[in-house]
């Protein structure tokens, strides 16, 4: 297969590329470094030719719910866009576990850009996953101080590696409108990850967990996101991915 994919150099994205690449299928990166700009639709026609399945997994840092809808469902738009003239059969898309409830901040961009997938005409598959096992050391470099604030989150994280490898599976596949979920094999809770994350790099800081308010904060300590009882579970929790390789240290 040629297999696309869109923010193939991320923390998800260049995963997704080796595993494609082991499983002997050719691989296009879409990125601005590549060529390609999903939020304008430059160079997209001319990266996707030949393409069988697209893997999305572009993102946003921001938290604003306005912007993040803006993003994803531009990004959306294009990718459909060049996907359906380039007779694309597959569309691949990254999303979270347990937001539906969730409608506000970045998790808002990620129920608009599942919205705005299935109302394309490109074949689909939404695969959802937990939280990265990488999410508690980006929020951290986000902050500066001997404090750090995070919010009351209860997770079951997974291994950026496992679900790069799980998007690969799912575009392989026929599509099936939405994936079996992924997570992790523990549950944990942030404030706790990134004070384990902390300890293991040898940085002295404190983490205070805060329950956020409103229905955003609610969604987050409601342990929605840890996924249900039939999701798929990944293999490396989250110390042993702190003592692997693929862990940078704060």
């Amino acid at each position: 297969m040629r297999i696309a994919v869109a923010g193939g150099t991320g923390v998800v994205g260049r995963h997704a590329v080796e595993a494609a690449r082991a499983a002997g299928h050719e691989v296009v990166v879409l990125s601005r470094s590549s060529g390609a700009d999903v939020l304008t639709g430059a160079g997209l026609d001319e990266r996707m030719q030949g393409a069988d399945a697209v893997i999305d997994v572009t993102n946003t840092t921001t938290l604003s719910a306005a912007k993040a809808v803006k993003f994803f469902e531009t990004a959306t738009r294009n990718l459909l866009a060049a996907e359906s003239r380039a007779g694309v059969t597959h569309h691949v898309a990254l999303s979270i576990v347990g937001i539906d409830g969730i409608d506000a901040s970045y998790y808002a961009g990620k129920l608009a850009q599942e919205r705005a997938v299935a109302a394309g005409s490109v074949p689909f598959t939404i695969a959802r996953a937990g939280q990265f096992h990488e999410f508690a050391g980006q929020l951290l470099s986000r902050m500066s101080g001997p404090v750090a604030v995070l919010p009351k989150l209860l997770m079951r994280p997974v291994a950026a590696r496992e679900v790069g490898e799980h998007l690969v599976r799912v575009a392989e596949g026929a599509p099936a409108g939405r994936a079996s979920d992924l997570v992790g094999p523990r549950n944990e809770v942030l404030a706790d990850v990134a004070r384990r994350q902390l300890a293991f790099d040898g940085v002295r800081r404190r983490v205070l967990g805060v329950r956020l308010p409103g229905a955003y904060g609610r969604g987050l300590a409601s342990g929605s996101l840890r996924g249900g009882a039939d999701a798929l579970q990944g293999r490396i929790t989250f110390d042993e991915w702190l003592r692997g390789d693929d862990h940078l240290p704060s």
